[in-house]
């Protein structure tokens, strides 16, 4: 027996949301309920609790997007699901299509290193601080970045304060000594062992990074995968991701001729090296990176966030691999999983052609302004006109409100973030903030790490 839902609607969205559930020829069948009001938009839980006197025999009820108040009590109240749907009629087909094979984003296979960049130069607080905002945005292991050449004090007590607060921690450094204290002192991961250092896994339990000998030497870390295979000692083999331009292309060949010769052995990508040093924003490059580590089954990277335009990058990873991860349990395209990933763009920006909106103008009878944004441009309007700009500017002499100042300041702010996605091509919804994915962090701070990086410091260490 097929599923019964209950669409609670406005007097001006009624046609609308009947033609569009005739076009979509659904599996469920429907009851479409005018509430009385003539904008949807502004129904509340209240106003349905004190006016929905029958449910219509339904197994659910969807209601506006912006449907406002405690839709639980309502269900409660009601005896059956209340669930808000899409905040734009439009997006009902692809809201159902969601629905239908909606992907679980708890689950990711990679494990996320983050590095505390120059770690010597930097007190206890200070990593604990960084660390804690590493966990938070999804890093499973804190990673203590050493210094050639500069002493470390502190090193031990770092990691052992690091231990006793539950965080997993690696040690980086080419430097044996610093290896061997970090192993001894506790840490979980050395990053990075070569055939010539391997003596450190005899001495310490940390799992090994390993790397080539030296640069692109393939055959020095299968003598080193092959010295550990007969040790029986776990370890993660990191063939060196190098920035683009210095051997970007050869690298990912190179993780694809060790995947390719060891099929099970665990492996590491550092996606720094890209994300630090390429000055575009890296959301889609971790999305791109996170994807060959999904291919190749590469379960760890190594992420910093240095440049202040890689300031998001540990969140932006944390989603990706989710992502990735639930695109390839299903069989299916990391398309449509979820919007996370796109800060600049949508996948329907413009729900309504201009047609649409006057139409839709062409039924209001009262003097609030309405914005709407089409790929023509923007659009205001309410019972005394319909106006179109590129620029928001051209709009203000036609909108009467020159002796308004808080209305004026209101539609100025509304039509500049109409302006900005009509520009970007992104979803412009009046009254509510532009939406930026995991580019923002709704109100956190990010931690400054400039404040203790020395000028000069390069992440190309490997």
């Amino acid at each position: 027996m097929s599923e019964h839902i209950l669409f609670l609607t406005g007097k001006l969205a009624e046609k609308q949301l009947r033609q569009i559930l005739q076009k979509m020829q659904p599996e469920f069948t429907y009851t479409v309920h005018q509430l009385g009001i003539k904008v949807a938009a502004l129904m509340t839980a209240d106003m349905i609790a004190r006016r929905l006197t029958d449910t219509c025999q339904a197994d659910r009820i969807i209601v506006p997007g912006r449907c406002r108040g405690d839709l639980d009590a309502l269900s409660k109240d009601l005896g059956l699901p209340v669930e808000r749907g899409p905040d734009e009629l439009k997006d009902l087909p692809l809201f159902f299509g969601q629905e239908a094979h909606k992907p679980d984003l708890n689950h990711y296979s990679v494990k996320i290193f983050a590095e505390i960049v120059d770690a010597p130069n930097i007190g206890i607080e200070e990593a604990v601080k960084r660390a804690d905002y590493y966990r938070r945005h999804g890093a499973d292991v804190i990673d203590i970045g050493c210094l050639p050449g500069t002493p470390f004090p502190l090193l031990e007590e770092m990691i052992l304060t690091l231990k006793q607060q539950d965080f997993t921690v690696s040690i980086d450094s080419l430097a044996t000594d610093d290896l061997l204290r970090g192993g001894k002192a506790g840490a979980d991961y050395l990053l990075s062992l070569h055939e010539g250092s391997l003596w450190l896994a005899d001495e310490v339990a940390a799992t090994p990074i390993l790397i080539p000998k030296k640069h692109e030497d393939l055959a020095s870390l299968d003598r080193a995968i092959s010295a550990l295979q007969a040790k029986n000692r776990p370890f993660i083999v990191d063939p060196i991701l190098d920035p683009l331009h210095f051997g970007f292309t050869q690298s990912i060949v190179r993780y694809h001729e060790v995947r390719k010769k060891h099929p099970d052995i665990e492996m590491m990508l550092g996606v720094g090296n890209i994300t630090e040093l390429t000055h575009a924003d890296t959301m889609g490059m971790n999305t791109l990176l996170l994807g060959i580590c999904s291919e190749l089954n590469i379960n760890h990277i190594l992420a910093t966030e240095v440049s202040r335009h890689a300031c998001r990058a540990i969140r932006e990873a944390d989603l990706a691999r989710r992502i990735m991860y639930a695109a390839k349990q299903n069989n299916m395209l990391p398309k449509h999983i979820d919007s996370g990933l796109m800060a600049l763009h949508e996948t329907a920006p413009f729900p309504y052609s201009l047609s649409e909106i006057k139409e839709l103008a062409s039924l209001i009878t009262d003097p609030s302004f309405r914005i709407q944004t089409s790929c023509e441009g923007l659009h205001i309007f309410n019972r005394d006109g319909f106006h179109s700009a590129h620029d928001p500017f051209e709009l203000y002499p036609k909108l009467g409100v020159e002796n308004d100042g808080g209305h004026a300041f209101y539609l100025g702010v509304e039509l500049a973030r109409a302006e900005i996605a009509w520009q970007l091509g992104k979803r412009f919804n009046q009254d509510q903030a532009l939406t930026w994915g995991c580019a923002t962090d709704q109100g956190e701070q990010s931690v400054d790490v400039h404040s203790f990086k020395p000028a000069g410091t390069t992440l190309q260490k490997k």
